[in-house]
């Protein structure tokens, strides 16, 4: 049975944080999958309207959002009230059910209500993050992260943050070769790592050098060499602890922890699209060993590559990669 996708609406939910799980579960994408996509279902009180110029028309309750596998809360209306108990015990239940819990910007508040977050991190909006911690002192509220994923209950920042999370949902369940797919189509970065900053400060170029945005790039073409922080510093024109500071704001990690988190997203990439070996994989990643590739993906995804292979396969061998730059956008 295809995978079912629960939206829960509440009176008066924001249509933006609405459109990131509408378009990435709702709309059919089996020709990338080859087998099939979720089943999503619309869930809401009677009526229940959408910001200020809508009116929620679906067959699906709260009561149809219980056997669902996975429910993604959306932002409340106001996250100063009471989220409705209706909601909050469809989701202990749900939850209870085996189902796995998301929240997008506010719609923590509501997971938290459900006791499904006490003792854990969470993530919000930066803004609503106080009131949160406030309210539920149990909880780790982390105002920083774009996502936080602790397998059964994930939460996350708000608006373009919801995209994230959607499409680290569906590299969770069909692979990275077909999230990426999907934000191609949605003309969206296909992986910003959750651990980045909800708010990065924006980095103007070092005077006298070329752009920083080139460096990355430079560095995703040459991702097989076996790259030094010194060799990006050269590249930027900047000084090692400039070129920190810059890895930092830009992209929310050192520049060591940047290359190793794109060495694995290209080893995703080769392990879902092609039959090389576990070796060859690890040359390419720029690991230099398997021995190196297979302590990095661990670290990185809990998994190993073979396991990671014979889960998110997707077919034979597309050719040699290995001068390619990479096709994502980042």
């Amino acid at each position: 049975m295809p995978h079912v996708v629960a939206l829960a609406l509440s009176d008066g939910v924001p249509i933006f944080e609405l459109a990131a799980p509408c378009a990435i579960f709702g709309t059919d994408r089996s020709d990338l999958t080859g087998t099939d996509w979720y089943t999503f279902k619309v869930c809401s009180p009677s009526s229940a309207r959408i910001d200020e110029w809508f009116t929620a028309s679906t067959p699906y309750t709260y009561n149809d959002m219980i056997a669902a596998d996975t429910v993604i809360i959306p932002a409340c209306h106001d996250a100063a009230l009471t989220p409705a108990p209706g909601l909050v015990d469809a989701v202990r239940e749900a939850a209870r059910r085996g189902a796995r819990i998301a929240s997008i910007c506010t719609g923590a508040f509501v997971i938290a209500a459900a006791g499904l977050l006490d003792g854990r991190r969470a993530a919000t909006h930066w803004v609503h993050a106080p009131a949160l911690a406030e309210r539920h002192p149990q909880i780790v509220v982390d105002p920083a992260p774009l996502y936080i994923d602790h397998g059964d209950v994930l939460t996350s920042a708000g608006k373009s943050a919801g995209i994230d999370l959607c499409l680290h949902l569906v590299r969770k369940d069909y692979g990275a070769h077909v999230a990426n797919q999907v934000a191609r189509r949605l003309v969206a970065p296909p992986q910003r790592e959750g651990n980045q900053r909800q708010y990065i400060d924006p980095v103007p170029a070092p005077q006298g050098s070329d752009d920083f945005g080139a460096t990355l790039q430079w560095a995703l073409e040459h991702l097989a060499e076996a790259l030094t922080v010194e060799q990006l510093a050269q590249h930027a024109r900047v000084s090692v602890r400039t070129l920190h500071r810059h890895f930092v704001k830009r992209t929310g990690a050192r520049p060591l922890e940047w290359l190793n988190s794109q060495r694995v997203r290209r080893a995703q990439q080769l392990l879902e699209t092609t039959d090389f070996t576990i070796e060859r994989i690890a040359a390419l990643g720029g690991f230099g060993t398997s021995v190196a590739l297979r302590r990095h993906f661990h670290d990185a995804l809990g998994t190993t590559p073979d396991a990671y292979r014979r889960t998110f396969t997707a077919g034979t061998s597309a050719g040699d990669p290995a001068n390619s730059p990479a096709q994502e956008p980042h």
